[in-house]
């Protein structure tokens, strides 16, 4: 109770009276202007369903509600809870706070950091595993204690994890236990109902043979949720699936039915099944921004009608994705109601297609009732990659004009499906790019091989994407990619590329341009150049602790912005000093200076967040940590610049 009143009737987070919708996942109520913080974080950190408007099947609408009366909160707030560890002052926000930045920030803080979950002490050997905690989530699955399942799932463990002893998964326990609540959890988290245990049986199977028909059938819908949602999108029906899997609505008078639709649809049934699931999922995400947004404009005072801030235009950015799958995603709201019909059907009728194996290898038809696992097992990267500083300004130009994927014109006209499969068309040219870069000269594969084994072949690959901690955009998508230089062709790219006088006012257009070309006599290697292993264990020093800076970004721990910028300022030094101090190359001369001045650059910026004096202004930690990581970023670029020259130069 709170001042009398049931804690079922608060907002989980500020504590406004009567909230109206709940995050699925996280098993907590929230009113509206929570609500459109959590789904401003996107489905991957919260699951938001409208607890009256929208459509519920019962037993995830009782799912919601026993986590919610049972304590949830407290998983998510245990260092809030506990009197003996509230150390730095931070409390929940008051009702008449203001969305940003007081609740934004403690909702960010809440689910996309866990900044309050409750940490578990370490053994003395390596401490508590995901291992541990899965095979205790699949003990537990059994009872209903819906509680302790969830603060598992919150520590780590795995809702798909494979039991090596007992050859089964949590879900398969759930499902003969009669526990239909477990289930629905299990499956919120991401288990897989169609998942066969060591002898071929599904959860399905477990929960017929055991009695529990209602469970098993709707284990069937939880298989079939995506193309069912889709479905219900267009016509408001559901397939029954006793008499079939599919509904494919009949709309042909109000869809694209032009030869650039027709082309389109084509290149959707040449997808691979991986890509084809990606494609699906990003559109199952769409409909769900877009029957919330609708649901969101049915509940609220048209007098004081959305406002910028609860507004979701578009996808939000899921880290774990490409940037270019991340843009695509966004692109969907640009389509016009009949675009996405079309796209729908194309997607419905292409699921059913496939489950039925018509037109797929043979290794695509594996029996399972999944319409979108269809156990093909493709080696291929996600979408298109991202630009790397090795493509010449023409062909980033064209990629660009090709994909159209700046998501700063999001508010222009309507997109074709012909424009957003581009993106799929997109990844098979890479492909072939990637082909023929390693065919380029046959004659250097021997040597690429004993070079790669020489220094481990990639040395790290590390790809990080730091949100804007206030609208969860991307503030500067720092890519650190270093890895044994293929056969290259050479950019445009000149000395003034790198000029420190052009520090802070490059263009993406500039930052993509190819590296600086080599000077030096006839092309003769230089034997002033360090050793290549040498270069590259000062590289990763470099970059670990670029790393820590980032982490203290996303975690707003500006106070260690001065110390991170100070070791990072240490390793430039300590890299530099291998280096000649006046290198015949020019382009080791240029990296070098781009190097020095990024890294003086950085601690500068960092200074800024150390306490000010009292009547000093503000800091704009936005700001400033914006302009921290496009330090970082050059810091980076030209460490990778300096990887590659010297392994040139050596090669020769």
């Amino acid at each position: 109770k709170i001042k009398g009143r049931n804690t079922l009737q608060l907002c989980f987070e500020c504590c406004i009276v009567y909230p109206g919708w709940t995050s699925i996942n996280r098993g907590v109520l929230i009113c509206d202007e929570c609500c459109s913080v959590h789904r401003s974080l996107g489905r991957h950190i919260s699951i938001v369903k409208h607890l009256r408007h929208s459509g519920w099947p019962p037993s995830l609408l009782q799912m919601v509600q026993t986590l919610a009366s049972n304590g949830a909160n407290s998983i998510w707030e245990h260092s809030l809870l506990d009197p003996a560890q509230v150390q730095s002052g931070r409390r929940k926000p008051n009702p008449q706070d203001k969305v940003h930045p007081t609740k934004s920030e403690f909702i960010r803080a809440k689910y996309q950091m866990l900044a309050f979950v409750h940490k578990l002490p370490c053994r003395d050997d390596d401490g508590v595993t995901t291992k541990d905690l899965s095979k205790q989530l699949h003990s537990s699955v059994r009872t209903g204690s819906l509680e302790t399942c969830l603060r598992l799932l919150s520590l780590g463990a795995q809702a798909n994890f494979f039991h090596p002893e007992k050859g089964t998964t949590p879900l398969h326990v759930a499902a003969k236990a009669g526990q239909i609540l477990q289930a629905e959890l299990l499956v919120v988290y991401g288990a897989d109902p169609g998942s066969p245990d060591i002898n071929g049986r599904t959860p399905m199977d477990y929960a017929r043979q055991a009695g529990h028909i209602e469970l098993a059938e709707r284990l069937v819908e939880c298989q079939y949720e995506l193309t069912d949602r889709l479905a219900f999108y267009l016509c408001g029906r559901r397939p029954d699936h006793k008499n079939g899997h599919y509904i494919i609505p009949q709309m042909a008078d109000s869809l694209d039915l032009s030869e650039l639709a027709k082309a389109a649809k084509k290149k959707l049934q040449a997808l691979n099944n991986r890509l084809f699931e990606e494609l699906a999922m990003d559109v199952y995400d769409e409909v769900d921004r877009r029957e919330n947004d609708a649901v969101w404009l049915t509940t609220q005072n048209h007098s004081t009608l959305v406002t910028e801030r609860s507004a979701v235009p578009f996808l939000p950015v899921n880290p774990e994705y490409s940037a270019t799958r991340n843009q695509g995603r966004q692109k969907l709201a640009r389509f016009n109601a009949r675009e996405f019909a079309t796209l729908i059907i194309d997607i419905l009728s292409d699921a059913k297609r496939r489950q039925q194996g018509k037109g797929l290898s043979p290794t695509g038809e594996t029996g399972r009732e999944d319409p979108l696992d269809l156990g093909i097992d493709d080696d291929q990267h996600d979408y298109d990659s991202v630009a790397s500083d090795e493509d010449t300004d023409s062909e980033l130009t064209t990629q660009n004009n090709n994909n159209t994927m700046d998501s700063s014109d999001l508010s222009d006209g309507p997109i074709t499906l012909q424009e957003y499969l581009e993106v799929k068309k997109a990844l098979a040219s890479s492909e072939a790019k990637v082909q023929q870069l390693m065919k380029v000269n046959n004659n250097l594969s021997e040597e690429l091989r004993r070079l790669q084994k020489e220094v481990g072949g990639v040395i790290l690959i590390e790809e990080v994407y730091l949100q804007d901690m206030m609208c969860g955009d991307y503030l500067v998508p720092a890519v650190f990619f270093f890895q044994v230089p293929k056969p290259e062709k050479h950019g445009s790219g000149t000395d003034s590329d790198y000029d420190n006088t052009q520090l802070m006012g490059r263009s993406s257009e500039e930052e993509g341009r190819g590296e600086p070309e080599e000077g030096g006599e006839g092309g003769e290697p230089d034997p002033t150049l360090p050793c290549t292993e040498d270069v590259i264990l000062k590289t990763e020093q470099v970059t670990k602790n670029i790393q820590e800076l980032l982490r203290a970004a996303q975690e707003f721990k500006h106070d260690s912005f001065v110390p991170c910028s100070e070791k990072i300022h240490s390793a430039v030094t300590e890299m530099a000093s291998l280096f000649p101090k006046r290198p015949a190359l020019d382009a080791v001369h240029c990296s070098l200076r781009l190097l020095a001045s990024s890294a003086s650059r950085l601690q500068v910026e960092c200074r800024k967040a150390a306490p000010s004096e009292p009547g000093a202004p503000a800091v704009d930690y936005q700001l400033l940590t914006q302009q921290v990581i496009q330090c970082a970023y050059d810091i980076a670029k030209a460490a990778k610049q300096l990887v590659t020259i010297t392994t040139r130069e050596k090669k020769q």
